[in-house]
């Protein structure tokens, strides 16, 4: 792919984000021009911790408050890539963090609905959201893996955490032809990463996008804790 991607936002470090861009993302199998453009807008250093800084735009998970990680760039572009996302999408996210995926989402779909459980969290992150303007993000303090019935349904369904199975909540709220991307394994500690898109006949159709590792998918649905006990 030969085409420049420029950065013109008024954040710094453009010149990071733009040799992010093109040495983790292009180089690899991210094509998604929307999702590139978008990844080259959001200043990815003002999402992790002070002392973290120096590693904004490596491709590098971070950890971040609450015991939490900041996925590394190329699996926030992956994932975002993988939910085919048109600009009238109202995409739910599941696993808040630092906010940098709801950001990232923000900027290629019409609304996102983004569940965090820590409280801590999701304040900081709706803060960082609102700081940078982004205005189509509302943040909910709850348990992502039921889903967000009022809001409901959902044309893409993005889960930043990995669970031993589908929360069924999730598929309930998906959108005629939506699809759902979440990492799911029985081993705490890998998972696969899985596309759902539900069919006009109500019919599931699941994609093996390959080995992930995330943190737990913490709730009703998903582990109990972060050791990884069954609820």
């Amino acid at each position: 792919m030969n085409k420049e991607y420029r950065s013109n936002d008024l954040n710094g470090r453009c010149a990071e984000r733009e040799w992010m861009v093109h040495t983790q993302l292009m180089s690899r199998d991210i094509s998604d021009e929307a999702v590139i453009n978008s990844m080259v807008r959001v200043p990815r250093h003002r999402f992790v911790m002070n002392d973290k800084q120096e590693l904004a735009y490596y491709d590098t998970a971070l950890e971040i408050e609450a015991g939490q990680t900041i996925s590394q760039p190329y699996m926030v572009a992956l994932m975002a890539q993988a939910l085919k996302l048109k600009a009238s999408d109202r995409v739910l996210e599941v696993g808040t963090g630092s906010g940098y995926s709801a950001g990232i989402l923000s900027q290629i779909a019409s609304r996102v609905y983004t569940i965090e459980r820590h409280q801590e969290l999701a304040k900081s992150a709706e803060d960082r959201l609102n700081s940078l303007g982004y205005n189509n993000i509302e943040v909910h303090v709850g348990d992502g893996t039921l889903g967000w019935a009022e809001k409901a349904p959902f044309d893409a369904v993005l889960v930043t955490a990995g669970g031993p199975v589908i929360p069924d909540p999730l598929l309930e709220q998906l959108a005629v032809g939506g699809r759902l991307v979440i990492p799911v394994g029985e081993d705490r500690g890998e998972q696969h990463l899985l596309r759902v898109k539900k069919t006009v006949s109500g019919k599931l159709i699941k994609e093996d996008l390959g080995a992930v590792r995330f943190v737990p998918l913490i709730g009703t649905e998903g582990w109990n804790d972060e050791n990884g006990r069954l609820s």
